[in-house]
C-alpha cells in the first residue's frame, strides 16, 4: 500500500559528496561481475570443449561462496566496508588477470581455472556484504531509496550488457584479452573506493569473530520479518532456476526457437530496470506488504511457460514478474537498512546473499530431472504455487504487517 500523503522530500541522491563514487565503483564490480561467466565459459569450451570441466569450474566458484558469506558478513562488520570491498575487487582482478594470462600463454589447465574460480567466489564472498555498510556509510537515511534504486539500475544494466559484452570481447580479441579487459574494470572499481565515507568498527569491548558469527545469526533468528522474507526470496530464487533450466528448452521446443526465449529474456530484463527505477518514487508506507506482493508475482510466468501460451504472453508475463523483482529489490534493501543496527549490516546482507545464491542453483540442478519424470508443466506449477504461498505468508507475520518505511524503532526485534 501506497502512503499519498504528502512528506519532506529527501535530498537528491546525485548532490550528495561521495554517492557519484560509489555508484561508479559499484556500477564498474557489477559489469566486471556480469563479464565473467560468459567469458569463462566460451574460454573452458574453447580449451576443452567438455560440459563436465565447465561444470567444474563454475562450481569451484559457487562453492566457496557459500561457505564463506556468513564469514565475510563478520569481516565487513569487523573492519571499514570500503577496505574489505577494496581487496575483494582487487582479489577479482588479479584473478582475472592470471586467467587471461594463462590463456594467452596458450597452456590452458582446468584444474588451475578451477582454483583461480574458487578464488573469484571467496572474493565474492567478503564483497558482497558490504554493499549495504557502504551506503549507509555514504548517504543519510532519508536518501537511501533513491541511493538503492540508482545502485539497482546499474546492476539490472550490468546483468543484461555483461554477458554480451562479454561474448564480442572472446570473439573480437580472444577469451585471454577478454580476462584482462576484465580484471582492469575491477581495478578500476577497486579504486573508484577511496575517498569514500568510512566507519571505522569501534574496537574497545568488541566481541571476538566468533562471538560476531554468532551474533549475526542472531540478529537474523530475533527478527521474524527478516527470515521470513529470505525464505520467501530463497523460493523465488528456486524458482528462478527452475524458469532458467525449463524456459528456454519449451522456447527452443514449442515457441518457435532461440529466438522467443531472448524476447522473453529481454522483456524480464527491461521489467526489472523499470522497477528498480520507479521504487524510489514511490510513497510506500508498509514496504514488507509491498515486496511480498512484488515476490508473488514470480509465479506469473511459471504459470504461463506451464500453459504454453504465446511467446508475447510469456514475454509480458516475466516482464511483469521482472519488474517486481526491481521494487522489491530496491525496498528490500532499504527496509534491512533502516531496522538493523549498522555493525550489523553486513552480516544481515551476507544471510540474505547466502539464502539467494543457494537457491538458484538448487532450482537449475532439479528441474530437468523432475521434468523428464513428470513433464515440464508440472515443475513449474509446483514452484509457482510456493512463490505464492512462500511470499504472501509474510504478510500474516504481525510484526512484518507493522514494519513502516519511517522510523526504525517502529519493531522491537527482541
Amino acid at each position: 500500500m501506497t502512503d499519498l500523503t504528502s512528506r519532506p522530500a529527501p535530498v537528491s541522491v546525485m548532490k550528495l559528496p561521495g554517492f557519484l563514487r560509489l555508484l561508479t565503483g559499484r556500477s564498474l564490480s557489477f559489469l566486471a561481475t556480469a563479464l565473467v561467466p560468459t567469458a569463462l565459459t566460451l574460454a573452458v569450451i574453447e580449451a576443452t570443449g567438455s560440459a563436465t570441466d565447465l561444470g567444474l569450474v563454475l562450481a569451484a566458484e559457487l562453492v566457496p561462496q557459500l561457505a564463506l558469506l556468513p564469514i565475510g558478513g563478520v569481516v565487513a562488520d569487523r573492519f571499514p566496508a570500503q577496505r574489505v570491498a577494496f581487496v575483494a575487487d582487487l582479489i577479482r582482478g588479479i584473478a582475472q588477470l592470471a586467467i587471461g594470462a594463462e590463456l594467452l600463454a596458450g597452456s590452458v589447465r582446468i584444474v588451475d581455472l578451477a582454483v583461480l574460480s574458487a578464488v573469484t567466489g571467496a572474493a565474492i564472498a567478503f564483497g558482497t556484504p558490504t554493499m549495504s555498510p557502504l551506503v549507509a556509510a555514504t548517504v543519510p537515511q532519508e536518501s537511501r531509496m533513491q541511493a538503492n534504486g540508482h545502485l539497482g539500475v546499474a546492476r539490472g544494466i550490468a546483468l543484461v550488457a555483461g554477458p554480451g559484452v562479454a561474448g564480442v570481447l572472446v570473439v573480437a580479441v580472444g577469451a585471454g584479452w577478454a580476462f584482462l579487459a576484465t580484471a582492469a574494470v575491477f581495478g578500476c572499481a577497486a579504486v573508484t573506493l577511496g575517498g569514500l565515507p568510512s566507519v571505522t568498527p569501534a574496537r574497545d569491548g568488541r566481541p571476538g569473530f566468533f562471538r560476531q558469527l554468532a551474533d549475526g545469526w542472531q540478529e537474523v533468528r530475533s527478527r521474524p520479518w527478516f527470515w521470513s522474507n529470505l525464505i520467501g526470496h530463497g523460493v523465488s530464487n528456486l524458482a528462478a532456476g527452475v524458469l532458467m533450466t525449463l524456459g528456454p528448452l519449451i522456447a527452443v521446443e514449442r515457441l518457435g526457437g532461440e529466438f522467443a526465449w531472448v524476447v522473453v529474456y529481454q522483456a524480464g530484463m527491461a521489467g526489472m530496470l523499470i522497477g528498480a527505477f520507479v521504487a524510489p518514487r514511490l510513497n510506500v508506507r508498509r514496504p514488507l506488504v509491498v515486496t511480498s506482493l512484488c515476490g508473488a508475482l514470480f509465479a506469473l510466468p511459471l504459470i504461463t511457460f506451464a500453459a504454453r501460451w504465446p511467446t508475447w504472453t510469456d514475454a509480458l508475463a516475466y516482464g511483469i514478474a521482472m519488474l517486481g523483482i526491481g521494487v522489491l529489490n530496491t525496498l528490500w534493501q532499504t527496509t534491512m537498512q533502516r531496522h538493523f543496527p549498522a555493525e550489523a549490516l553486513a552480516r544481515a546482507d551476507s544471510y540474505d546473499a547466502l539464502l539467494s545464491f543457494a537457491a538458484r542453483p538448487l532450482g537449475l540442478a532439479v528441474a530437468a530431472p523432475v521434468a523428464a519424470l513428470t513433464g515440464e508443466a508440472l515443475p513449474l506449477l509446483i514452484a509457482a504455487v510456493l512463490v505464492v504461498v512462500a511470499n504472501l505468508a509474510v504478510i500474516a507475520l504481525p510484526d512484518a504487517r507493522a514494519l513502516t518505511a519511517r522510523a526504525p524503532q517502529d519493531v522491537n526485534p527482541r
